[in-house]
């Protein structure tokens, strides 16, 4: 376990208090998460706030689509058989827009960061494998991914490529388009388009087929939770980027650097649930902070790479 460093700035109380966020500038705020990833071996926690300059909107931004819309949930999905031909006459068409969105400057510095030793792991709560398309092909997507699909009877995945071309052989092409596509690929769709949508079962055994992505309401995996908890531990610093931290399954990792007494660094739009273990939280652009943390850290020496979505 790595040995932890001198936090430069005090926690007052017993471990895993909470402590007030100093009211720094964001210039005086930037160097403090600098610092801190001078040190080496911080871990990154992001959310749908990074994926935002890739034109992918977030669930609670002030254009959130939680504020207009109700995700799909895992009980529902797996018990009407109308709710799964509504997610996937929908998904159908948004995924779309996911599958072309590209990584913004945000990824491509957390990546370089990630390449200098600067952080040393990154989970995530997004779902579009933008990670892996910036290079990151070892960040932990602790929602799962998009672009992969999963039988519900006999686990088998599949890529959503392969889906996208059945349901476009079984449906022909829908006259709609992704006016409003939301992180998870949702979209609105006219009522007779998904009573019309034929939905295609698992070709290995007939099952029911779902993205493999954690739905509101079904929980994630016990093992990749662990997984994460073994990389917070380890880690010199936790730095969280464009979450609300809103649900249990992101704030969780925060409370645990908080308890070990690890420095907690937010760069978000917006308070976040987390706020109170925070010792320094930024409200700026995310593209444009971490391309300056990542010059400023020698992002001219690192090697030039791409992942694959």
């Amino acid at each position: 376990m790595r040995t932890r460093p001198i936090v430069d700035w005090p926690v007052t109380g017993v471990p895993g208090a909470a402590a007030p966020v100093p009211a720094v500038t964001p210039a005086e705020g930037l160097a403090r998460i600098r610092d801190l990833l001078a040190r080496g071996g911080v871990a990154v926690l992001s959310g749908a706030g990074l994926s935002t300059e890739s034109g992918i909107p977030d669930y609670r931004g002030d254009t959130g689509s939680l504020r207009r819309h109700t995700p799909m949930t895992f009980q529902e999905f797996v018990s009407d058989q109308d709710a799964r031909r509504r997610y996937w006459a929908r998904s159908h068409i948004g995924w779309r827009t996911i599958a072309r969105a590209q990584p913004n400057a945000g990824h491509r510095a957390v990546q370089v960061l990630r390449t200098l030793g600067h952080v040393g792991a990154v989970i995530t709560q997004n779902v579009d494998g933008l990670h892996r398309a910036a290079g990151t092909a070892d960040a932990v997507e602790l929602h799962g991914g998009l672009d992969r699909v999963v039988c519900l009877e006999c686990a088998q995945l599949t890529s959503r490529e392969e889906l996208d071309r059945r349901l476009h052989a079984a449906n022909g092409v829908l006259d709609a388009t992704a006016a409003a596509v939301r992180p998870d690929g949702d979209v609105d769709l006219a009522p007779e388009q998904v009573d019309s949508f034929r939905v295609v079962p698992c070709l290995a055994c007939g099952g029911v087929l779902k993205p493999d992505v954690v739905f509101f309401g079904e929980n994630v995996p016990r093992d990749r939770v662990d997984h994460c908890f073994e990389l917070v531990d380890s880690a010199s610093a936790l730095l969280v980027l464009g979450s609300s931290l809103t649900v249990m399954s992101g704030l969780r990792f925060v409370r645990r650097a908080a308890k070990a007494g690890l420095p907690v660094a937010i760069v978000n739009h917006g308070p976040t649930r987390g706020d109170q273990h925070a010792h320094v939280r930024v409200d700026l652009p995310l593209g444009r902070a971490l391309s300056d943390l990542a010059r400023e850290l020698g992002a001219d020496q690192a090697p030039q790479g791409s992942g694959e979505r």
